[in-house]
């Protein structure tokens, strides 16, 4: 993933990555999405190594964004709307350490910025069980294979993207439709 210097990115696990991807590419101002695996504790690791949960890997999506068409706080409110931040370890049928809710920062402002989207999405009630979603540097940082890249776009008919990916996205193309690129 390259950046510029007129972007940002924040790595966020929620859930398999495929989803989380599908819906950050299509949002306006976000500039790059890329799958991969964050915070465990073997270098580089495969996609089978982290599905075995004993990695500690999270599966993430690393987002590059225009803080000047959309900021942080944006982001993570799109987060919080299109994964479910109340279940440990587990998204839907998904289940394991590797999919885990997760916003892996990079500065103390990012920090700061999360913390306060949490706080404010348990304040307001909005979710009936805690929300555990880890806050923590990121750390170990490295791309998934090449065919997790992309991957609803290049498989839109494969069952999982259809069943469980597609939804998410049509979610987020209704809750956010100004925000859809």
């Amino acid at each position: 993933m390259s950046t510029t210097s007129n972007t940002e990115s924040i790595t966020l696990g929620g859930g398999c990555f495929w989803c989380t991807e599908a819906v950050f590419d299509r949002v306006q101002g976000v500039v790059d999405v890329e799958s991969g695996y964050c915070n465990g504790a073997v270098i580089n690791p495969t996609y089978e190594q982290v599905c075995t949960g004993r990695t500690g890997h999270v599966e993430v999506v690393k987002v590059a964004f225009d803080p000047a068409v959309i900021s942080l706080r944006e982001i993570l409110e799109i987060f919080f709307v299109v994964h479910d931040p109340t279940t440990l370890n587990r998204q839907g049928n998904d289940a394991g350490t590797q999919y885990r809710s997760g916003i892996y920062t990079t500065s103390d402002a990012q920090k700061e910025v999360a913390q306060g989207v949490i706080r404010e999405i348990t304040e307001s009630k909005t979710y009936k069980s805690p929300i555990v979603t880890e806050v923590v540097p990121l750390a170990n940082y490295s791309t998934a294979e090449a065919y997790h890249q992309d991957y609803f776009l290049n498989n839109p008919n494969q069952g999982y993207c259809a069943f469980v990916v597609g939804p998410k996205v049509e979610k987020f193309q209704k809750t956010f439709a100004s925000r859809v690129k």
